[in-house]
């Protein structure tokens, strides 16, 4: 597909958690439209495309850490010149229960701080660190990843639905912020999406016992759509071409926003 009418050629794009998953799949379609692509995550091994007309970079970054984070920053500059769009997708859920009597996924200081600290923390410093440039700029695009289980909820995962309900604050009030210095930011905001790699047997395992149910029923749970008006899951490539066209002057006036990804799935 033809997408030089985004106008991303050249662009200069940080993709946060781009190793895999969703990052994976937004990273691959920015360098598909011809950005020049940063991708940072905590893999040891640089990802591979099969197909890209960009330029690309991985740059090992713990986004929990100020030090890494001004670093890949200054590394992306170094490279690229600017920092035109930054997408905060690097994020972790660890399914655990406010009162487990088995205490076994009992919610502990421990998990809770390491999901506020990529979710939320982690969010705040690639955010802060590249809107110093694009405020030198005049101009920038940030996108951060929220979740649906941030207005409803979700069994098993509270803590990282309370993080996704904070990005989606953070975006709104950034928005107001930056708004003035020609910087849009927005979030996109998946629904059940097709499995990858990070659907490991210790998460399900971990989720289907919050949720009182097996593995087995747990995954035949994955195929049931029936709670989404459009009948399916969600590709990997929609989040990436949603995130792609908010990240081009095609969306210029979208501000300040959570954009939903879910197929018109509602509690309704």
């Amino acid at each position: 597909m033809d997408n030089s009418w985004l106008g991303l050629e050249g662009k200069s794009v940080v993709v946060t958690g781009g190793a895999s998953g969703i990052g994976y799949a937004i990273a691959a379609e920015f360098l598909v439209d011809g950005a020049n692509v940063t991708v940072c995550d905590i893999a040891p091994t640089a990802p591979e495309f099969d197909a890209k007309t960009g330029q690309f970079q991985y740059v090992i970054t713990d986004v929990t850490d100020k030090n890494s984070v001004d670093a890949m920053i200054a590394k992306v500059v170094d490279t690229y010149g600017s920092v035109d769009v930054i997408v905060n997708n690097a994020g972790i859920c660890i399914p655990r229960l406010l009162v487990d009597e088995g205490n076994q996924y009992e919610l502990d200081e421990e998990i809770w701080d390491r999901v506020m600290n990529v979710n939320v923390k982690g969010v705040f410093l690639c955010a802060q660190a590249a809107a110093r440039q694009m405020v030198k700029q005049g101009k920038g695009v940030i996108i951060n990843m929220s979740s649906e289980g941030a207005p409803e909820g979700s069994e098993g995962q509270s803590v990282y639905s309370a993080s996704k309900s904070a990005i989606n604050s953070l975006t709104r009030s950034w928005a107001k912020e930056l708004g003035r210095k020609g910087i849009r930011v927005v979030a996109v905001a998946p629904g059940i999406m097709e499995a990858t790699a990070l659907r490991s047997p210790a998460y399900e395992k971990a989720l289907a016992y919050t949720r009182g149910i097996t593995v087995e029923q747990l995954r035949k749970g994955y195929v049931n759509t029936s709670s989404i008006p459009l009948g399916r899951d969600g590709k990997l490539s929609e989040v990436a071409n949603t995130t792609a066209f908010l990240a081009s002057e095609r969306s210029g006036y979208i501000h300040g926003v959570t954009i939903a990804i879910g197929g018109g799935k509602t509690r309704g």
